[in-house]
């Protein structure tokens, strides 16, 4: 697992009151049968039914904050390491210790688990798909709360991690809020402006001399599809800021939503760029939603290639593009295909698109040492495991 200067423990878990009001009510009145006629020791086999990249930190660390609570010790297995690439239905871990501390604490830790397993395996894929672009963690806004944005920075940073081990990929180089930036070994978010600060300039190039007279130390990147001409305002922008652009400062982000063309394309000038990029780039595409990331509306292979052959024929080839809107694991593979020059790309669509995919699910495998689990689910049993005694709790 990663080094502490990484990593900041969160809170102290719920109190046994608060474990009662968010588990599953059916586990409570298991924990009180099992009071009522006597304890026994369990297993439980942890796995999930699609390939994931383990993220176990958050749940390993609460069992272990629970078990000090409840003055007793959990033995936690886990089947691989933080960060590797585990198959559908694999033991991801084995929980055991006593079944009546253990029994009503499914929910919970299984909530700290799936969504990030899934979350770190899509942000995996995309880091590998594009090796030489760096990527942003803009998800916070898209989390359904703060704990739910502390596990998707983990994620990506747990993904990203394995794609730099595994394919040298620049990876996730940040985050947008302060809170999540330790799991990427920052202080502080990432990110310059907001459309809401290009309305408030009343133009482009008037927002970006406000930010760089605001923050003349850092790298100056430029939102240019607010007022529909990203061309134009990116021209405008490399004019007045000279010295940024030549020094690799300076950078413009599309963002340009799906309802239109960007600047100075249609389906007709797409296909022209695109081919002058890559004449084999439209024989590729599978689907009706590949032909449109590469020649549709909002940011399009073909958008991203118009911006770069325009700043490199105006002599401005060290100004960065840097890519957002839509960028999931789909879409970024339809990108490294036909090679699309990104330097950046801002997301927050490595997020579980399917949300069932995310569901962890627990069953017990041994009762006081005897293997016992619900028909249909042996390979769970711990005789059946793929790493026989190669124990990492």
């Amino acid at each position: 697992m990663s080094s502490p200067a990484q990593h900041h423990r969160p809170p102290p878990p719920p109190s046994d009151a608060n474990i009662a009001r968010h588990t599953d009510r059916y586990f409570r009145k298991s924990r009180r049968t099992v009071a009522k006629f006597g304890d026994v020791r369990v297993t439980y086999a942890v796995f999930m039914r699609r390939p994931v990249v383990f993220t176990p930190r958050f749940m390993v660390e609460w069992l272990e904050d629970v078990a000090a609570a409840r003055g007793t010790e959990f033995d936690i297995d886990l089947r691989f390491e933080e960060g590797e690439r585990v198959g559908a239905g694999e033991p991801l871990a084995y929980v055991s210790g006593s079944m009546h501390d253990l029994v009503d604490l499914e929910t919970l830790y299984l909530q700290k688990l799936g969504a990030s397993c899934v979350a770190a395996y899509n942000a995996y894929v995309m880091c590998c798909d594009l090796p030489k672009v760096a990527f942003m963690a803009f998800d916070a806004r898209h989390c359904a709360g703060t704990e739910m944005a502390e596990m998707m920075a983990y994620a990506a940073s747990v993904g990203s991690r394995a794609a730099q081990q595994d394919v040298g990929a620049v990876g996730f180089v940040g985050c947008a809020a302060d809170a999540t930036a330790h799991h990427f070994g920052r202080e502080r978010g990432l990110g310059t402006m907001p459309h809401a600060l290009i309305g408030y300039a009343g133009s482009t190039l008037r927002a970006a001399r406000m930010f760089h007279e605001t923050y003349p130390d850092e790298p100056l990147y430029v939102l240019v599809d607010y007022f529909g001409r990203e061309i134009t305002d990116t021209l405008e922008i490399c004019t007045h800021f000279p010295e940024l652009a030549a020094d690799g400062r300076l950078g413009v982000r599309l963002d340009t939503h799906g309802s239109r063309f960007v600047e100075g394309l249609d389906p007709e000038r797409s296909y022209e760029v695109l081919q002058r990029h890559d004449p084999y780039a439209v024989k590729q595409y599978r689907n009706e939603q590949e032909l449109r990331w590469l020649l549709g509306t909002g940011v399009s292979a073909a958008a991203i290639c118009h911006m770069r052959q325009t700043l490199d024929a105006a002599g401005y080839a060290g100004v960065k593009i840097i890519a957002s809107s839509g960028f999931s694991p789909a879409k970024c593979r339809v990108m490294a295909s036909v090679k699309a020059p990104i330097d950046m790309i801002g997301t927050g669509s490595y997020l579980p698109e399917n949300w069932p995919e995310t569901y962890a699910t627990a069953d017990i495998v041994e009762y006081d040492g005897e293997p016992k689990v619900k028909v249909g689910r042996e390979f769970l049993l711990k005789s059946a495991r793929g790493r026989p005694g190669d124990s990492k709790s």
